[in-house]
């Protein structure tokens, strides 16, 4: 049977790393906060837990990472790079720089091992109920052998293209989704200075070219003021400080979201970094 290794317990990682066990993975995790792992484990039995990056590397077969920047798979990385055998699969989840998935993949092609950078979307909603979208970068017969694996905690697979390209997907995704939020921010705004009702107009134009993810489900959220859930400003400024250096390399114009991304960081000086990101609209009303 194929062990796996899944490092990172967070919001996104826990609750896919509880699918592969439940799918029946041999499975082993690891999280820097021991009392996280501790948590995880009560509700997932079958699971091992590890204390060490070395223990999960000795034991794994395929290593899925799920952690917080390019600092954090760097040292994840270094840590695993002298202990894994030849042929591992490393699978990283995170959302990083493209630059990152290429050296990583330099390193373990070194060890006769694989890296494959696979960002998600869909959201801690999307982790909890399975249905992540995941694009994937790396080798394309590595891919196919792992695209089973990934159908554990995702309702679509896609392979992109070499090593970089997945996180290159997440930028676009990144760079559509910040606009999308500034215009509902924005049309729910509107909406409210001029006497409309909001749910009414929702129910309306959400059912024509309008709609979106974001429209379905944030607008009631937004309308409420409730904003301690979802996907953090702060990740999202990481993600998109990401884009914006990619976009100067290849002399890309990201007006919108360079502006919007100004915008994120005005609401995280003023203390809201772990609000959602839909919190562009109590920008606006404040």
């Amino acid at each position: 049977m194929t062990n796996i290794g899944f490092v990172g317990l967070g919001v996104m990682g826990g609750p896919m790393a509880s699918h592969l066990s439940n799918n029946g993975y041999n499975l082993s995790v690891f999280n820097r906060s021991k009392e996280k792992s501790e948590k995880w484990s009560i509700e997932n039995t079958k699971a091992k837990v590890c204390w060490s990056p070395k223990d999960i590397a000795i034991n794994s077969d395929i290593i899925i990472l799920c952690v917080g920047n390019d600092q954090d798979v760097r040292q994840v990385i270094g840590e695993v790079e002298g202990w894994i055998k030849p042929g591992t699969v490393v699978i990283d989840h995170t959302t990083t720089s493209a630059n990152l998935a290429k050296d990583m993949n330099e390193i373990l092609a070194k060890k006769e091992s694989y890296f494959i950078d696979a960002p998600v979307s869909g959201g801690e909603a999307g982790a909890q109920q399975g249905t992540l979208s995941i694009m994937v970068g790396g080798d394309k017969e590595i891919y196919i052998s792992i695209e089973e694996l990934l159908g554990s905690y995702s309702k679509f697979t896609k392979f992109m293209g070499p090593s970089g390209h997945g996180q290159l997907t997440k930028m676009v995704n990144q760079i559509c989704i910040a606009g999308l939020i500034q215009s509902l921010a924005e049309g729910l705004h509107f909406s409210k200075k001029v006497g409309l009702e909001a749910e009414d107009v929702i129910e309306v134009i959400s059912k024509g070219a309008a709609q979106s993810w974001q429209m379905d489900n944030r607008w009631k959220s937004m309308i409420e003021d409730e904003y301690d859930h979802g996907f953090a400003v702060d990740l999202m400024r990481k993600d998109l400080d990401i884009v914006l250096e990619q976009a100067k390399t290849v002399n890309a114009n990201l007006e919108i979201t360079d502006l919007v991304n100004s915008f994120y960081e005005n609401i995280q000086n003023s203390g809201g970094g772990r609000w959602d990101t839909s919190s562009l609209l109590r920008r606006l009303e404040s």
